[in-house]
């Protein structure tokens, strides 16, 4: 089932850094990725169709690239915009891992980011409080980032631990937060369903996130996408309390509950003391479908500011834009620049 809802254009409030709403410019309807398993052919055409759409090449811009930017500049270009819609605002930083830190690559388990963006994440990490929020299980993306002064949310925000040493900006050192534990078993045991089912469809990769299944088909030949998602149809039928959501070239398997990247980031504001502060600016950078939870969170709390990191226009309730990891890193590294000439350092 493919749900639509309207969508605003709206410009940027200066001193919220998000859109207001009293500058409507267009209304969009955005699609929402949020498949529910009912019925058999019809949802399976809508599942191959959603996959197409999540892929970059069959991506069918609604607005041509120009005017997109118009709506989603460059958040580099707009840096000093930015800093002065932060302005006397404690700037909290939440950064998605694959296609921000790190480049998509066809293989999930060689995701690694560079050892420079390693080094811009400490850096940022010293000076704003930073969370690593990633649909990915929150011991491999610790694996991948390893540095022991950020928060991660992994499991797209299921699975959220604290820092472990070294943060100026630690709320308490036993932060823990699992609100799906109960579906351990369930997510255990569909993960080794879907690993026998899919061995006949070549290229496709099934991984284990902990709370939640990912079944990677970026390396899947498109003709058959059908038969994949045929495959996830018949194990996920048996599973009502399980839900498949989608990001890039990658079909989610996820618990029903009222919990994703959204709720995690405002667990975390909560955590660290700004849960009713006027004065948080919380800035968001992330590339997936999984990532408007919070762009969304966002907008609806007038603080803060989403950043899709895209090179192709695509529905958003992002503010600003960056093309690829290699942007996002010049970015940290400027806000990092202006922190520290501003502390004197």
């Amino acid at each position: 089932m493919v749900r639509f809802i309207e969508e605003n254009t709206k410009h940027v409030d200066k001193e919220t850094g998000n859109k207001s709403n009293t500058d409507v410019t267009t209304a969009k309807k955005k699609v929402l990725q949020d498949l529910i398993i009912n019925n058999g052919g019809g949802l399976i055409n809508s599942w191959v169709d959603s996959m197409r759409a999540c892929s970059p090449t069959h991506l069918k811009s609604l607005m041509k690239q120009s005017s997109w930017l118009k709506e989603h500049p460059s958040a580099l270009e707009m840096f000093e915009e930015i800093l002065h819609a932060s302005e006397g605002k404690q700037i909290v930083m939440f950064l998605d891992y694959d296609g921000t830190l790190s480049p998509i690559v066809d293989d999930p388990d060689q995701a690694f980011m560079s050892k420079q963006m390693r080094r811009t994440v400490r850096n940022l990490a010293n000076c704003f409080p930073t969370a690593i929020v990633s649909g990915r299980c929150r011991e491999k993306v610790y694996n991948f980032v390893k540095l022991t002064e950020l928060y991660y949310a992994g499991s797209h925000g299921m699975d959220i631990k604290g820092p472990e040493q070294g943060s100026k900006y630690e709320a308490d050192k036993s932060l823990l937060c699992q609100p799906a534990t109960e579906f351990l078993p369930m997510i255990d045991e569909v993960y080794q369903r879907l690993m026998e089912k899919t061995k006949s469809a070549p290229g496709a990769n099934v991984e284990n996130n902990k709370f939640c299944v990912s079944v990677h088909f970026r390396r899947v030949d498109e003709k058959n996408w059908s038969d994949l998602a045929n495959q996830v149809r018949s194990v996920m039928k048996d599973y009502p309390k399980l839900r498949l959501t989608q990001g890039r070239k990658v079909l989610e398997i996820r618990p029903i509950i009222k919990w994703d990247k959204g709720n995690a980031l405002e667990f975390l504001l909560e955590s660290l003391g700004y849960a009713n502060c006027t004065n948080v600016f919380p800035l968001y950078i992330g590339d997936d479908r999984t990532d408007e939870d919070a762009f969304k969170i966002l907008r609806e709390r007038r603080q803060g500011l989403g950043i899709l990191v895209s090179k192709s226009p695509k529905e958003t309730n992002a503010s600003y834009s960056l093309e690829e990891p290699d942007e996002v890193m010049d970015f940290l590294q400027r806000l990092v620049k202006w922190k520290q000439l501003r502390s004197g350092a």
